[in-house]
């Protein structure tokens, strides 16, 4: 008897084939790949102090950030991939760039403990979540953290700026208004939490 082909067993097996490379590495995440990488070149720069450079490198991050998720959509590519990626190489990217910078004296403390303490509490409720629940807890950012997230970009950028003699010296304005949507933000992610758990029984309690 002729063994089965491959097409035969993944129907025996109701298996699906696995994702080709091709899908993996489109666009939007070969753009996400991309700022992964450039984020030693762009620390590189910060801790040499040059800082004109590694702003054009923060800014180039930035754009593809934009760029890679719009693509994702306009040509419906997003992949499980990109999902954990965009998130991972954003955080990466920016927790990196105010732990120099608050080491270097370039930005309050209070800023970055602020921005430290509502991703690692968001990551731990993600996880905690999701094991008591047995399901992956759908991840959508809201409006106040994509807010958070740009004004935590302007804070960066401006710092750099201001250090090339960009800016202007003053601008405390922007970093209490960065820690209050990142404090906001994080008050509503743990609301959006708890209500998602709240609407399903605990696997462990079933």
């Amino acid at each position: 008897m002729a063994a089965p082909s491959h097409t035969r067993v993944y129907a025996q097996r109701g298996a699906q084939p696995a994702p080709s490379y091709g899908n993996l590495l489109n666009l939007p995440n070969f753009l996400t790949l991309c700022r992964l990488g450039s984020i030693p070149i762009f620390l590189t720069f910060l801790t040499r102090q040059r800082y004109t450079a590694a702003l054009y490198v923060f800014i180039a991050a930035a754009v593809t950030d934009g760029l890679d998720g719009t693509l994702a959509r306009w040509f419906d590519s997003r992949t499980e991939l990109g999902a954990f990626l965009d998130p991972f190489a954003d955080k990466l990217m920016l927790v990196s760039a105010f732990v120099v910078l608050t080491i270097g004296g370039q930005l309050p403390g209070y800023l970055l403990s602020v921005v430290l303490i509502r991703d690692i509490v968001i990551v731990v409720g993600y996880l905690m979540i999701s094991f008591f629940t047995g399901e992956r807890v759908p991840v959508r950012p809201s409006l106040i953290g994509k807010l958070s997230t740009v004004l935590q970009l302007g804070c960066v950028i401006a710092v750099l700026a201001r250090a090339g003699n960009y800016w202007p010296e003053d601008f405390n304005a922007l970093l209490i208004a960065t820690v209050a949507v990142t404090a906001a933000s994080f008050v509503h992610y743990m609301y959006r939490g708890l209500v998602w758990l709240r609407s399903r029984e605990p696997e462990m309690f079933a």
